[in-house]
């Protein structure tokens, strides 16, 4: 294929099909592109055939752009390839093989609220006062304890105080209450597909003869159970390639290990490693702000980047005491951009970390008098009309799942309260019945 368009880095990195490959691309260096080109190279110069690539971003939106611009580059409407998020393909995986784990092939999947609700429900029966664990608490050491690989077992037997060992008996019963409930969480989802290649190894096998090659984008973000889903489905062909950038890893505290990229090289031998270091996104002057930051990090692979688009203005840095300081700069450098540049409202954008900084912005906006509108606010899947069609379409397909039962039961309202639902689920764990089914003898429970 032609590699128009493409710097003499980026051509061989698009080129190199044999063995494993490892690209360091620095911010702005055309990352995306190199994938695509290198999975329509891969097809077009008959390496492999669509049906035997696998591609692994972490987001739907990635994998549905890079899949557009694949099938884009190939002038074509339809494209085998397997390219997804390590959920989705791990989740399709599952439903396809669940038999070798004793496991129903229309197992629910939870998000976060399922599993509140869920810890919620152990808690109580298991008497823990919110004061000693939370819900969300318990929910973020199980899912870092899952990151980790560390299973129920494990963790009672290296837990040594009162309330380590209380963590693990609740992680223990949610996991029990999950299969009871035919219910995987977003963690699971990793971690089963590892248990499944262990019980049954002529399916890793068949996965490894149906991919034949597999490339990973932002591979510095994967975490421990990512990396070895990656590793067992690559290590018979060794045809894996993976691209990301140390310097771009923000994503330690929800279990990315660092060390999967920067260690890629010796878990795989006769890798070849390129380095996209020209960057098209920024000015000159960005780029070396940020360099004189990141060069600071202990462990991280030496990169140079250089820039495309010229030197730019300089930044500025405005340095405030509190969130209500920052936001009145906000403001007084629209207002100046305003007056002095002639500009509109619509021509800023301010950009923030993390969803808690708005509300001092919003603030500041208002006594201003300066319109704004934020993008983002609720998920559609995470709106309470979605999740209540979805319980119900979910207690359809899975009537074990009384998560999705409990948020249905009472809506529309039918009477149906706390204690009514406590009650009926006491019943069904004395008569071994599916909480369905209680329902249908109302009269046993002395419910009218």
């Amino acid at each position: 294929m032609s590699l128009k368009g493409l710097n003499k880095v980026q051509g061989r990195a698009v080129e190199a099909v044999d063995g494993p490959v490892l690209i360091f691309a620095g911010a702005g260096s055309g990352k995306t592109r190199v994938l695509t080109h290198k999975m329509v190279h891969l097809i077009q110069d008959g390496h492999y055939q669509p049906e035997d690539i696998l591609a692994v971003t972490f987001t739907n939106k990635a994998a549905a752009e890079m899949k557009e611009r694949v099938m884009k580059l190939l002038k074509t409407d339809s494209l085998p390839i397997t390219i997804g998020t390590f959920h989705s393909i791990c989740a399709r995986l599952l439903r396809t093989e669940a038999r070798h784990l004793t496991l129903s092939p229309s197992f629910a999947i939870y998000d976060v609220q399922d599993q509140m609700d869920l810890i919620k429900v152990i808690l109580k029966k298991l008497d823990v006062h919110k004061d000693i664990l939370g819900p969300n608490a318990v929910r973020s050491q199980i899912s870092y304890l899952k990151n980790k690989m560390i299973m129920p077992s494990a963790q009672l037997k290296k837990a040594r105080t009162k309330l380590e060992k209380t963590l693990a008996e609740v992680y223990a019963a949610y996991q029990a209450a999950l299969r009871e409930n035919e219910a995987l969480d977003f963690d699971d989802l990793l971690l089963y597909p590892l248990e499944l290649f262990d019980k049954a190894p002529k399916v890793l096998e068949k996965y490894q003869n149906i991919w034949k090659y597999i490339l990973v984008d932002e591979y510095q973000d994967t975490n421990r159970p990512q990396y070895f889903f990656i590793t067992r489905l690559a290590e018979k062909n060794e045809n894996i390639c993976v691209v990301g950038d140390d310097d771009q890893s923000i994503y330690g505290w929800r279990g990315a290990d660092i060390s999967n990229i920067l260690d890629f090289e010796k878990n795989f031998g006769n890798c070849e490693v390129f380095k996209l270091e020209k960057n098209y996104r920024s000015t000159g002057h960005i780029i070396e702000a940020a360099a004189s930051v990141v060069k600071n990090n202990e462990n991280r692979a030496p990169k140079d980047l250089v820039q495309h688009n010229g030197d730019g203005e300089k930044l500025g840095l405005i340095e405030t005491h509190d969130e209500m300081e920052e936001a009145d700069a906000v403001v007084n450098a629209l207002e100046k951009e305003i007056k002095l540049e002639k500009r509109n409202f619509s021509d800023f954008t301010v950009l923030y970390r993390t969803n808690s900084q708005s509300r001092a912005l919003e603030d500041a906006f208002r006594r201003s008098g300066i319109p704004y509108n934020i993008v983002g606010g609720v998920r559609f899947y995470e709106r309470k009309e979605i999740k209540d069609i979805i319980g119900y379409l979910s207690l359809i397909v899975n009537p074990k799942d009384t998560i999705s039962l409990r948020r249905v039961i009472n809506f529309p309202p039918r009477g149906i309260g706390v204690k009514t639902v406590d009650k009926c689920v006491i019943q069904a764990e004395k008569d071994n019945k599916e909480m369905v089914d209680v329902l249908n003898a109302p009269e046993v429970m002395g419910i009218r």
